[in-house]
């Protein structure tokens, strides 16, 4: 049995970070990409690893975790990196990920379709 990206950065977040709330979100589907690619990702993670690292290094670290993953072609990962006090703060205003820029958004996905 083939386990799915998403499995795969779920495992090694759990195993890496200890999260307390850890959401991975496949959002290939909304990107020029063909259905099925596994390819673009937003992360939620809520880690007490957070404390006193700045948001940067924050995304470090993540991106650090998941370069097997960009090495086995992962374009792109969102990343929403929180402590427990931000997570409190944050709950139910997180950002939507930016919109795909290359102007051919779900062209590939709808043509598929019909």
């Amino acid at each position: 049995m083939t386990i799915s990206r998403l499995q795969r950065i779920n495992s090694i977040l759990k195993s890496a970070m200890s999260p307390v709330v850890l959401k991975v979100i496949d959002e290939s589907s909304n990107h020029h990409v063909p259905v099925g690619s596994e390819s673009h990702f937003k992360v939620i993670i809520v880690s007490d690893q957070f404390e006193k690292i700045s948001l940067i290094n924050r995304h470090r670290k993540i991106n650090e975790l998941m370069q097997s993953e960009f090495d086995k072609g992962m374009h792109a990962l969102s990343i929403n990196a929180y402590t427990i006090e931000q997570w409190g703060e944050k709950q139910g205003k997180l950002q939507s990920s930016p919109e795909c820029l290359d102007g051919f958004k779900n062209t590939i996905n709808s043509s598929i379709a019909d």
